[in-house]
């Protein structure tokens, strides 16, 4: 690639990041382009960018061309069917889609935002071994065996001892002859983390709530990756009772029951406690819901398990309340009322798609 195009290139994708940037707010509000995303990449729409184009002369310049025909014969106009409706006089609305990786979403989400990186905790604990193939021994399993440098060897021996026959290029390596890949373990000290998100499933939670719980968790997602190479995700919903399901079910399930939040809670507490050590574990547990409860006896009991469990082990317990035209939202009142100074209970309400930006920033503006 030459200098000049690459220049054009990096010219290219820096106004392509400023686009996004500036619209940021409204893909953050609006989910279409998550439908369209890939395991690395999101596709997203950039409008108002000129796209290089051709540019045709007047007819009477002629071409060149290929296909039936003599010199001079008129170019008809094919099969070309007339538009249908009036003629406008506005432009047309130029939209490029782009795909950018999730890594560089992250950071346009983190400047956008001014989000903090976040400081992990129990750096130490969890150890990931990298294996680097670096050497060449002269021993070694024949799985490993270099095929080249063991060539190399026989060759070289061949002419040095004068067996070697231009004629009849016939090369046997023998055991001296032989070499081996070797490798070398690294261990790094590695954050892992994990994201256990709740949501209320219950009659009360419409298509519309869980459309929210479904943009801002892809979001918490994105930034909780660009900051942890080790990330799991776990999903629980609940009505009157709670179960863990996978990412699928998370998002597309209905449910009509009634609602006990302490059941995903317990269930929540139960997975950390099997399967990973706050010691060692940076621990997001993320609730969604309308604030609808079955009876302030089970908000007593939630109130209970964040106290006694959740809070100590969490990094963040954040809690984010949808709103519902069937929902009390009487949970998160009972929240602040039971947690009015720690700063380990985040809470937002989110009324609309416009809010979750603002959610967002809530939520993970702490660095923690």
């Amino acid at each position: 690639m030459s200098l000049s195009i690459k220049q054009d290139h990096r010219r290219f994708k820096q106004i392509v990041r400023g686009k996004i940037k500036k619209n940021l707010r409204k893909y953050i509000s609006h989910g279409e382009m998550l439908g369209r995303k890939g395991k690395d990449t999101v596709t997203i729409p950039v409008p108002q960018i000129d796209i290089p184009r051709f540019r045709f002369g007047p007819k009477s310049q002629g071409g060149v061309g290929q296909g039936e025909g003599e010199v001079g014969d008129v170019i008809g106009h094919g099969d070309a069917q007339p538009g249908e409706g009036q003629a406008g006089k506005d432009p047309g609305e130029h939209v490029l889609e782009v795909d950018v990786t999730l890594e560089d979403l992250a950071k346009i989400m983190g400047e956008e935002l001014e989000l903090p990186n976040i400081e992990p905790k129990g750096q130490k604990s969890i150890e990931s071994v990298k294996v680097r193939y670096s050497g060449i021994h002269t021993t070694g399993p024949e799985s490993l065996r270099h095929f080249r440098r063991t060539y190399k060897e026989a060759l070289k021996r061949s002419i040095a001892s004068g067996t070697y026959d231009p004629n009849n290029p016939l090369i046997i390596p023998v055991r001296e002859d032989k070499r081996y890949r070797s490798w070398k373990e690294t261990r790094l000290p590695e954050s892992n983390a994990v994201i256990i998100l709740m949501m209320d499933v219950s009659g009360s939670m419409g298509d519309e709530q869980k459309e929210l719980v479904r943009i801002e968790s892809f979001w918490i997602d994105t930034w909780l990756r660009s900051q942890y190479k080790g990330l799991d995700t776990r999903y629980i919903i609940h009505d009157a009772v709670a179960r863990e399901v996978d990412r699928e079910t998370f998002f597309h399930t209905r449910e009509s029951g009634g609602t006990m939040i302490s059941s995903a809670y317990k269930l929540c507490a139960e997975i950390i406690d099997a399967e990973y050590d706050p010691q060692g574990w940076n621990i997001y547990p993320f609730h969604f819901s309308d604030g609808d409860n079955w009876s302030s006896e089970d908000s007593r009991t939630c109130t209970e398990l964040m106290r006694n469990c959740l809070l100590p082990w969490s990094n963040l317990f954040c809690y984010g309340q949808v709103e519902s035209p069937y929902g009390s939202g009487q949970f998160l009142k009972d929240l602040k009322e039971s947690f009015p100074d720690d700063e380990r209970l985040i809470w937002s309400e989110i009324p609309d798609r416009e809010a979750i930006y603002q959610s967002i920033k809530t939520f993970l503006g702490k660095g923690k």
